[in-house]
């Protein structure tokens, strides 16, 4: 459903995106998108439907063939590549399917990175990173590395370091997707929580219809175009 309400933290206008792979390959196909600030949604759809592209796109980890994206009031599709850089850094946060943690920090040290490369003193640092691990429920596992921990505990220490900026826009690529059902649930409920207790969006891409179903709207891509939206109901 596409307006022009000042409420929507992102709009999409006319998204393509073209891959050229020895043929031509059309991932996103003329996409229109609103998502309002403070939503809780998934994005679901087959394996090569468009919703990791169309992510892509919201993230600013690509750029579109065609058609433009506003995030926040700022048109990003026009930015230069540093200026994109900087809203990624301030404006979004990122949890991916694995979590993609650093060896050989312990959870602490993880979640602190992001706010030592934006420029915070070290003893602010650790007492903001210690703040949000004790946010996810792991105040006893601060000192642990990663191979010190399990699946989903290493999820929720990524989660704490996707919050560290405290994004307005929170992406989640397929985040239980490497976890057993108990440990999916309560990934689930922490970033439901979160969502309820920070006011942040939360966008979640996957192919788990039973997780889809949890959130408050479901956006269907197929062929790279929007073949459902719940929010259209509403």
């Amino acid at each position: 459903m596409a307006d022009d309400n000042g409420s929507n933290i992102i709009q999409v206008r006319g998204l393509t995106k073209i891959y050229m792979n020895g043929v031509e390959v059309l991932a996103l196909d003329n996409v229109d998108l609103d998502i309002k600030k403070g939503e809780f949604l998934s994005i679901i759809g087959p394996s090569g439907s468009g919703k990791s592209t169309l992510l892509h796109m919201i993230g600013i980890l690509d750029t579109p063939t065609s058609g433009s994206i506003t995030i926040d009031g700022k048109v990003v599709t026009e930015m230069s590549d540093k200026e994109r850089s900087k809203v990624r850094n301030e404006v979004l946060g990122f949890i991916f399917q694995y979590h993609h943690l650093m060896p050989d920090f312990n959870a602490l040290e993880n979640v602190m990175m992001p706010l030592l490369i934006g420029g915070m003193a070290k003893k602010e640092a650790k007492k903001q990173a210690f703040s949000l691990l004790e946010e996810v429920g792991l105040g006893d596992r601060m000192e642990h590395r990663p191979n010190q921990l399990s699946g989903g505990q290493a999820q929720r220490v990524a989660i704490a370091r996707a919050l560290a900026n405290n994004p307005g826009i929170v992406i989640g690529d397929e985040p239980t997707g490497n976890l057993d059902t108990k440990a999916s649930d309560m990934i689930y409920d922490l970033l439901r929580k979160l969502n309820r207790d920070r006011g942040q969006t939360f966008i979640l891409v996957t192919h788990d219809e039973e997780m889809a179903g949890k959130t408050d709207r479901i956006i269907r891509i197929v062929d790279g175009r929007i073949f459902g939206d719940s929010g259209d109901d509403q």
